[in-house]
């Protein structure tokens, strides 16, 4: 005679058989990093891992194109598998997309985690199409292994969603967990990924990347965005002023991309880069919704615009109502 246990657990592998299965195996994942310096785990993977430890208390992986010191990694993580590719695979999400597959093949993760920037956006689709799995994207909260929030209509709602399949693939938005500290980890094992298919339909031609002095936009404590009100490129040298007295970067609104004032790798909102720092400036935005959904999680918010029912003054912690040109030397003078 069965149990109700046994009845239960009957029906519920009926019903959701890969849930069932993902809970007899051991809860592990696998991060896929996006690229950084030499030896550097970057911001948004750090933040990925933290949100890994959410999930549950098993080992965290990365995934890399080159092996890396254990010093420069948190000590949650137990491994890395690196493909030792030259640059010109790593920039591919196809060649990436076929070591998470190899990787996935050997070792069976539970969940399969990259941050959701323009890296992971490329990358994770690709690699769940590969694994035959449905992806989940921009999470922003981790409920428990298998269920989630994340922002639905702009930012404007937030969506809980259960995932049922035996892997757990899944974008984390780096904004909403803290960065995990790269304290060390002692035991991290490194091992060699080989034999990774290379079919692809896609070359690598060159990668042409600017450097700068400021801090990268997505994770920089400090950022000044301008706007339509900056009235062209040019203007804009006063908010790089600013933004290297106060170390910070320099964004900007679709609208001012849109107008040719600066590039579209500026860009801040809901179809640009999605930032949360300390201190986020806005110059002569009005404040559009697909704007407010890429810095709304600033933790202070100051806007200077001359009209003083735009939107972007009412989300403000400080508003000023006072022409742009006037008022960002002067704060240029003082700092």
């Amino acid at each position: 005679m069965l149990s109700k246990f046994s009845l239960a657990s009957r029906r519920m592998n009926q019903n959701h058989p890969a849930l069932f299965s993902s809970a007899l195996r051991n809860a592990s994942t696998l991060i896929i990093a996006e690229p950084a310096g030499e030896n550097e785990v970057a911001a948004s993977t750090l933040a990925t891992i933290t949100a890994a430890q959410k999930l549950h208390s098993g080992p965290i992986t990365l995934l890399t194109n080159k092996a890396l010191d254990a010093s420069s990694l948190p000590s949650s993580v137990s491994k890395v598998i690196h493909t030792d590719q030259p640059l010109e695979y790593h920039a591919l999400a196809e060649s990436i997309a076929n070591s998470v597959k190899k990787a996935q093949d050997a070792h069976k993760f539970t969940h399969i985690l990259a941050p959701a920037s323009k890296f992971g956006s490329n990358v994770l689709p690709r690699a769940a199409a590969v694994l035959d799995c449905s992806p989940i994207t921009d999470v922003v909260e981790v409920l428990s292994e298998d269920t989630f929030v994340r922002p639905i209509y702009a930012g404007n709602a937030l969506a809980k969603v259960q995932a049922t399949q035996e892997t757990k693939v899944l974008s984390m938005r780096a904004t909403a967990f803290e960065k995990a500290d790269a304290d060390g980890s002692p035991n991290v094992e490194n091992e060699a990924l080989s034999d990774v298919e290379q079919q692809s339909l896609t070359d690598f031609v060159s990668a042409n990347v600017s450097k700068s002095d400021r801090p990268d936009l997505s994770s920089a404590s400090v950022v000044i965005s301008g706007g339509r009100g900056m009235k062209n490129g040019e203007n804009f040298a006063m908010l790089e002023t600013l933004a290297d007295k106060l170390g910070g970067a320099v964004g900007a609104s679709r609208a001012a991309v849109d107008a040719g004032f600066v590039p579209n790798d500026l860009q801040v909102g809901q179809t640009g880069k999605v930032v949360a720092p300390e201190l986020y400036i806005a110059v002569g935005i009005s404040g559009a919704i697909q704007h407010l959904s890429g810095m709304k999680d600033s933790k202070t918010i100051v806007a200077i615009n001359n009209d003083p029912e735009a939107p972007i003054m009412q989300v403000a912690d400080y508003a000023l109502n006072q022409d742009l040109f006037k008022a960002i030397p002067e704060l240029t003078e003082k700092v």
